[in-house]
């Protein structure tokens, strides 16, 4: 069962590191208790993203709080920037790369959660302790 925490500093919640940038959930099954959505900041870094995959179960909403880049969602492409809301169904390819010269940062939530464990557990990712400091 989870600690279901309420209120959730970023510091006391791990890392995930990946060759293109960072991720730190901040609400899971396992933090907060939520049955219905996780959800999480995401950094991606200058002149990277990452490629084109799926969620067959989840549904994903992307809300970009600062930078800029490039969203892919099946077959269209768009500039992102701050304030831009991106809805990606379940099952649809997706890709986000950063076009800009600062990090390109987002909330990202799925429904229902479960993509974001499986991300915890790639081959590239490698999970940094709360605390510690990560790569960039």
């Amino acid at each position: 069962m989870a600690d279901e925490q309420r209120f959730i500093r970023p510091s006391e919640i791990e890392t995930l590191e990946l060759d293109w940038g960072t991720i730190k959930w901040l609400s899971t099954p396992e933090t907060t208790g939520s049955e219905t959505f996780s959800a999480g900041i995401v950094v991606v870094e200058p002149g990277k993203g990452h490629e084109r995959h799926t969620h067959p179960d989840s549904e994903e909403v992307l809300f970009v709080l600062s930078g800029r880049g490039v969203q892919m969602i099946d077959d269209e492409e768009r500039e992102i920037r701050p304030g831009d809301m991106l809805h990606i169904p379940a099952g649809v390819e997706h890709s986000t790369t950063n076009t800009s010269w600062e990090p390109l940062r987002f909330l990202a939530m799925y429904g229902p959660p479960g993509p974001e464990a499986e991300i915890r557990h790639l081959a590239e990712c490698t999970v940094v302790p709360p605390g510690e400091r990560t790569q960039g």
